[in-house]
């Protein structure tokens, strides 16, 4: 910073000060800093005036997964959302694993955050209780809990899932099965197992036909194995739901290697509209669950937290589309 100083003529206070945006100082003094830092590399360390202030200017965020299009999505609504008040994310990485989640929540409270984004709504009692006494906004995504930390910013799985199976057995369907990971690790894909579940008995169907794909994140070609099994198990089934758009894609093309038109023979059915889902031939019926909207929605909430016009914890509902393509009728 001294060096800085000496290179555009004003002392260190100034130079700190036209860093933090300091209304003392004029623009043109801080062009002219701003260009000697440029031309010398410097790089403002903040850390000092962050523990004065008690400020640190991120927002700390854990998701399931880093390859998985929905939740990149997620993050851009939320980075995009906070960039204009100057705030950055930084991520954790769950890999599904609520014990992992644990270690990370503790990892990212010491680095005192000005709030935390989790992904679900299901945690160890641990990692509950640290989010309870971290003393920040905390809000829950992708989920409706029954019993919410703090805010919640979400949709109810179980529900997006019960709308598509109803909207099946409306067009005739009675055997409709479902290809899910592991309920235990992912438990949005265990709310849609159990929406699924709980719609077909609703409607007083067999349930029963359940095939389990292995480990989340499901692949594509885990989906397609699934779908094997179900054909070479239950050959008379009209329907299959997909935990995920990946799986239901893969599930399509094991239909056609083994020359299973769909939807003339089979209809095919995923969740969470990527884009695989548009372009694949046929495109797949899927769930759109807005993704972005959910990132969007929680950056202005967190907003208006931080700037007091926020009272009580709030609950903010997302409402998933149903999208009918040309894997079903």
């Amino acid at each position: 910073m001294a060096d800085v100083a000496r290179l555009a003529g004003v002392s260190p206070m100034t130079v700190s000060r036209a860093f933090k945006r300091d209304s003392s100082v004029s623009e043109a003094t801080r062009e002219t800093i701003l260009k000697a830092a440029d031309e010398i590399g410097y790089v403002f360390d903040a850390t000092a005036s962050n523990l004065r202030s008690q400020k640190t200017d991120f927002v700390a965020v854990t998701i399931p997964s880093i390859n998985n299009a929905n939740f990149a999505d997620t993050l851009r609504g939320l980075s995009e959302g906070l960039k204009a008040r100057g705030l950055q994310t930084l991520l954790g990485y769950t890999d599904y694993d609520i014990q992992e989640e644990e270690r990370l929540i503790e990892q990212l409270l010491r680095r005192r955050p000005e709030a935390i984004v989790v992904t679900g709504g299901r945690h160890t009692p641990r990692a509950r209780r640290m989010l309870q006494n971290a003393g920040i906004p905390v809000v829950e995504t992708w989920d409706l809990p029954e019993a919410p930390i703090g805010h919640v910013v979400g949709f109810s799985n179980a529900l997006a899932v019960r709308g598509m199976v109803d909207h099946f057995v409306a067009q005739g369907l009675t055997r409709i099965a479902f290809i899910g990971g592991d309920a235990d690790r992912d438990t949005r894909g265990s709310d849609r197992r159990e929406g699924f579940i709980a719609a077909m008995r609703a409607q007083g169907l067999d349930p029963s036909r359940l095939i389990a794909a292995g480990a989340p994140p499901i692949s594509m070609r885990e989906g397609a194995a699934a779908m094997g099994r179900l054909l070479d198990t239950l050959p008379d089934t009209q329907a299959v739901i997909c935990v995920s758009d990946l799986s239901a894609f893969g599930a399509l093309t094991e239909c056609q290697r083994r020359g299973i038109p769909v939807p003339d023979r089979i209809w095919i059915a995923g969740f969470g509209d990527y884009e695989i889902a548009e372009v694949s031939v046929p495109s797949l019926t899927t769930i759109n669950p807005f993704p972005r909207e959910i990132g969007a929605r929680t950056a202005a909430l967190l907003l208006r937290v931080m700037d007091g016009q926020q009272e009580g914890p709030a609950t903010l509902a997302i409402h998933p589309q149903l999208l009918i393509r040309g894997s079903s009728r």
